[in-house]
Order: C-alpha cells, then structure tokens, then sequence
C-alpha cells in the first residue's frame, strides 16, 4: 500500500536519496519550462500538437517517479530512469530536427543542464541504487 504522506525514504542508500530529491527538484523546472517556454518542453508543446501531453507526462513521471521510490515500488525506478533520460532524449530529438552542430544535439543548450541530467541518470544506474531496487523494491 502506498503512503501518501512518504515522499522521501531516509534508509535507501546516499545515490537514490540524492537522485530523488534533484528528480523533484527537476520535475518543478520542467513544469516552469512547460508552462513558461524557453526551453525544450516548450518547444515540443509549440512545434506539435501533442506537445503539451507528452510535456505534462514528463513533468508527471518527475514526480511519480521519486514518490514511488519512496514508497519501495520498482516502478518507480524505472519511471524515474525514465524521466531523468527524457530531457537527453528529447534535446537530442528537438537539436537534430534543426540541423544543429552535435555538440548541441548532445548538450542542448545549457551545460550545466546537461550534466545535472547525466548526474541523475548516472545515481539512479549507480550500483549501489541497482542493488537496492533489485532487493528491496517490489
């Protein structure tokens, strides 16, 4: 059963504390980028029609996501691998459609973005985080 009121587990190990607490962190940025523009949910909600939905699931797995991890669900790691490689993932998509440099396919605009996005991703496969999800979790 899921408890409501738990949005943080203190007994995972260092890696999934880290990475849930910059997943929710990331969740509220994306919300802002969707809702304000400038960056590349915006993009995706101005370009196409399903924009806004696959912005709004983004935004959603940011916070189900880490949630569900502190709630002991497997599901939630794999939702929360999923939504820290979607900013890469979809950088990637809106840089090629543009004809941009790789560098910019790769990195998108913001360095420091980049590596917050490859620093969760990199916690979340960490060993230590694995080992957790794989044993504890159901």
């Amino acid at each position: 059963m899921l408890n409501s009121r738990k949005w943080f587990d203190r007994m995972q190990p260092q890696t999934l504390q880290i990475a849930t607490w910059l997943l929710y962190i990331n969740g509220f940025f994306a919300l802002a980028d969707l809702l304000d523009g400038g960056g590349v949910l915006s993009y995706f909600r101005y370009r196409y029609t399903f924009g806004f939905v696959l912005g709004l699931l983004v935004v959603a797995a940011h916070a189900a996501g880490p949630f569900l991890m502190a709630n002991e669900r497997r599901v939630g790691w794999q939702l929360s691998v999923a939504a820290a490689a979607a900013p890469i993932v979809m950088n990637f998509v809106a840089y090629s459609q543009i004809g941009a440099s790789w560098r910019l396919r790769i990195i998108g605009s913001s360095l420091i973005s980049f590596a917050f996005d490859v620093a969760v991703l990199a916690l979340l496969l960490h060993t230590q985080s694995r080992e957790h999800q794989r044993i504890w979790y159901h």
